[in-house]
């Protein structure tokens, strides 16, 4: 078994997330998936990297979680998905959505488009970037749904559910929305708006003011306000 499809290391997955997501590596769904997984690497070019698969868990710890950005799967052009939805590491262009992410910072908080597409600034200041799906075929969107990502990035959207409080949770899109059924809303903020990609940005996420409404709710309960700069 390749390291790429391996159950991953304490260390891989971060600090708390053991806890919450070490059970699920030993249940049979999960075991099916790396099954496929080992197939599908055998067949075909799979991203992100195998290294890159848990980023979010790992850049972001569990108790320091504070915002939640929902994507459904990684970026499927080379080079581009390394493990944070959205983002794209340092030297390689922002995809359409990523543009139109930074369109709505200027509009909402002025802030300028940076140089680069890696958000790992905001995960380092408690935004959990997390996909759905945290695998995809080169070059074929939606190709890993399906397999079993979801019953595993469910039980981390329910665990901060449950165990935490005050977490702002931004659902861009149908799919991310959906998710909002393991959210209890008497314990947490959502936000709702339509997906950032060029064919939906227009109809509402240009305007939503997501940026500027999560900090005056994290300010609200005596918190930092996050730095959207990267």
């Amino acid at each position: 078994m390749t390291m790429a499809t391996a159950a991953p290391r304490t260390a891989e997955l971060g600090p708390g997330w053991t806890r919450v997501l070490g059970p699920e590596f030993e249940k049979p769904y999960f075991r099916a998936l790396k099954s496929f997984l080992v197939a599908e690497r055998a067949e075909h070019r799979v991203y992100p990297a195998g290294r890159d698969i848990f980023h979010a868990f790992a850049r972001t710890p569990f108790d320091a979680v504070r915002v939640v950005i929902l994507g459904q799967d990684p970026y499927h052009g080379p080079g581009q998905a390394h493990g944070l939805c959205f983002s794209v590491p340092t030297g390689v262009p922002p995809p359409p959505s990523l543009v139109n992410i930074f369109a709505e910072l200027k509009r909402d908080l002025g802030i300028d488009r940076p140089a680069h597409g890696d958000l790992g600034r905001w995960a380092d200041q408690g935004v959990l970037l997390l996909n759905a799906t945290l695998t995809v075929r080169a070059e074929q969107a939606a190709s890993h749904q399906g397999k079993g990502w979801e019953t595993f990035t469910d039980t981390a959207i329910r665990a901060l559910a449950a165990e935490r409080s005050g977490l702002v949770f931004l659902l861009w899109g149908r799919h991310a929305q959906q998710k909002g059924t393991l959210i209890a809303p008497d314990r947490h903020y959502i936000l709702t708006a339509p997906h950032p990609s060029p064919l939906s940005a227009h109809r509402g996420f240009i305007g939503c003011g997501h940026f500027s409404a999560t900090n005056e709710i994290l300010q609200a309960q005596g918190q930092p306000p996050i730095d959207w700069r990267i």
